[in-house]
């Protein structure tokens, strides 16, 4: 038997198909879903561009130099987990090249360089490198006595000048015309405080370095992003009036600011304040009087996502530069759907 427009309707507005996920203390319910082609017989249920149009939404929550937060309404998690996937993997950024011991840790510390400006180095010059396509960088730095240290003294910070190497000790070093090119820029480490290694008087570090373009996926130092992850959107409903010390305890279950007790004829009673900031830890549900009064949710297609950039590039360009890698990958796919039906 087909099925109506107005039967699926009902069936989703009802009871058996929820907007929310229900959190229970052994398990999740309701996690599927019938909005897919073919659930329902002779009922099209496919995919539809004006449909996704108009439930499509994006709110910037938060922005700042380093991290970012939006809310998404109107699209499945494979769309946010693809974005993930390439802020953490296929987004350029310049790391310092090789691997090993000391310069291993080197190529972790983030580059300050917009890697937009630079070309990936072709694989046949490996061992050379130019203006477009790498940047230098020098840590050169002894470490010595200090003669006005104390002779009581066994504090190395006293005892020793320069005995502490930091990321700030690194320096750029324009290869061809970079110094022209880049006079607005200032390239080097994002963070100057990262330690690099402790020396001893006699030792020192000369070290001239090459920094090139790559993706995470070749190596984690290319990584532009310290976090990129999204969450579902929290739904705390209080079932029945929650009063004294019961308030007192239900708040406590929660994170900070979720709950708010508010005072009705000289009783404390709880009312949900702000949901969102649920980190969905059902601690709640371990009380036994407490877990029948509150219901734990999460909205299907609402998501939170938040990125955290390592400095090298604002949060901002690195989720816009996220989207052009995704929309390249699917104008690949779609050219090669082409070039299939041709054949």
């Amino acid at each position: 038997m087909a099925a109506s427009s107005k039967n699926v309707e009902e069936i989703r507005k009802s009871d058996s198909f929820c907007l929310y996920l229900i959190l229970t203390d052994l398990c999740v319910w309701k996690v599927h879903t019938t909005d897919f082609p073919g659930n329902y017989p002779n009922f099209d249920d496919s995919w539809d561009m004006a449909k996704f149009k108009k439930n499509f939404q994006i709110d910037l929550m938060h922005l700042d130099e380093s991290q970012m937060e939006f809310e998404h309404d109107g699209s499945g998690c494979s769309h946010h987990q693809c974005l993930q996937k390439i802020l953490l993997a296929e987004v350029p950024t310049m790391a310092i090249e090789k691997d090993e011991v000391l310069a291993h840790r080197l190529g972790l510390i983030p580059i300050k360089a917009d890697p937009r400006l630079f070309e990936y180095r072709n694989s046949a010059t490996e061992n050379e490198g130019s203006e477009i396509d790498t940047i230098q960088l020098q840590l050169k730095i002894s470490c010595s006595r200090n003669p006005a240290s104390s002779k009581d003294s066994s504090d190395p910070r006293e005892l020793y000048l320069n005995h502490m190497v930091y990321s700030k000790d690194i320096h750029w070093v324009p290869i061809g015309n970079q110094a022209d090119v880049f006079a607005n820029c200032s390239i080097g480490p994002v963070h100057g405080d990262i330690l690099i290694a402790q020396l001893r008087p006699g030792q020192e570090l000369d070290i001239i370095m090459h920094c090139i373009k790559g993706i995470g996926k070749d190596h984690a130092k290319f990584s532009p992003v310290a976090t990129a992850s999204y969450r579902l959107l929290p739904e705390i409903t209080l079932l029945e009036p929650v009063e004294g010390e019961k308030a007192e305890r239900l708040q406590r279950c929660f994170f900070r600011g979720v709950i708010d007790l508010e005072d009705s004829n000289g009783k404390k009673v709880a009312k949900v304040a702000n949901s969102r900031l649920d980190t969905c830890s059902r601690e709640v549900l371990r009380h036994d009087d407490l877990k029948n009064v509150v219901k734990l949710g999460r909205h299907r297609d609402h998501f939170i996502f938040t990125v955290e950039t390592t400095g090298i590039l604002p949060p901002d360009v690195l989720v816009t530069e996220a989207i052009k890698v995704l929309m390249t990958k699917c104008q690949r796919f779609l050219n090669e759907l082409e070039s299939s039906d041709m054949k």
